[in-house]
């Protein structure tokens, strides 16, 4: 093995918004099993990694990684032939305005949605029971990130909120009727993985079942799913994943967000062997395009 060193980087605490011991624990699970393969690994939180003086290249990274500069320094070491897995550009394909561009001019069924300035929104027609506001330009952070608003001066005085606290633009997002879903996926691995967070009492989902109301159980097309998520996230350049997705009474499919490396927190044991398989693949691919360039 030409190059056996990985620099992994765990997710601040600042972006795991309530789940900072899931993310850690899917993350650990995944370096113990490298380790396992005989790879050497050093682990650093994102504020210890840009303190780092000199990244030796070429160097196998594995992030978790959310913070807007630790992004950009990835973003460079790619440039520069570092492999990293989940992509820098990936994860900031996942900020929710890029997101939305990129599933909707990729023909991925989302949600009916229009980006707007959070200083100077404009309606063009409230819709009934009510409408999604998302910031635009980073993932959630606070819960207020990911708002329902009911009434056009509510959505108002939620971008408002957006404004004052520096977030230039919002997705704000047709309201869905339907069942919601969760679901995990490991690119390039038969792992995929979803079920009903309502079900499992997903703290995070608690108060979006008021809105949605009770599970209908629609029947869908389980394979249909796959290809759809397999397929956002292949447009989002991000091999680990993790998003929502909602199914109509006619059982149509439409995904309403994509993150990613979530927290795998329901299927934890299950996906991480999948994500060090897809780790060893992309590593060892770029082992071998380095010995086939140098001859």
């Amino acid at each position: 093995m030409k190059n056996n060193k990985i620099l992994g980087i765990k997710r601040g605490k600042t972006f795991s918004p309530n789940h900072i011991g899931n993310d850690e624990a899917i993350f650990l699970l995944a370096m113990d099993a490298l380790r396992e393969q005989g790879y050497q690994i050093s682990i650093y939180s994102e504020e210890e990694f840009m303190l780092v003086p000199d990244i030796q290249l070429p160097l196998h990274i594995v992030s978790m990684a959310r913070d807007k500069e630790v992004i950009k320094r990835l973003q460079q070491l790619e440039k520069d032939g570092t492999a990293i897995v989940n992509s820098a550009f990936g994860v900031e394909n996942c900020f929710r305005k890029n997101m939305t561009n990129l599933l909707v001019s990729n023909r991925i069924p989302y949600p009916e949605s229009i980006i707007v300035s959070t200083s100077e929104p404009e309606f063009k027609g409230f819709t009934k029971p009510g409408i999604w506001i998302k910031r635009g330009d980073f993932h959630a952070i606070h819960k207020e990130d990911v708002t329902f608003a009911a009434s056009e001066d509510e959505a108002k005085e939620i971008l408002r909120e957006y404004a004052l606290r520096g977030i230039p633009d919002a997705v704000i997002s047709k309201h869905l009727l339907g069942d919601l879903i969760k679901f995990y996926g490991v690119r390039n691995t038969p792992f995929f993985y979803w079920f009903y967070p309502y079900e499992q009492n997903h703290h995070k989902y608690t108060h979006y079942e008021q809105i949605n109301g009770k599970l209908t159980y629609y029947q869908f097309d389980e394979l249909r799913l796959k290809e759809l998520a397999i397929k956002a996230a292949e447009v989002l350049n991000v091999h680990i994943f993790g998003g929502d997705a909602i199914i109509d009474k006619e059982g149509n499919i439409q995904i309403i967000d994509l993150n990613d490396w979530p927290s795998f927190a329901p299927c934890r044991n299950e996906a991480a062997p999948f994500i060090a398989q897809v780790l060893l693949n992309i590593f060892q691919n770029q082992v071998d395009g380095i010995i086939a360039g140098e001859k």
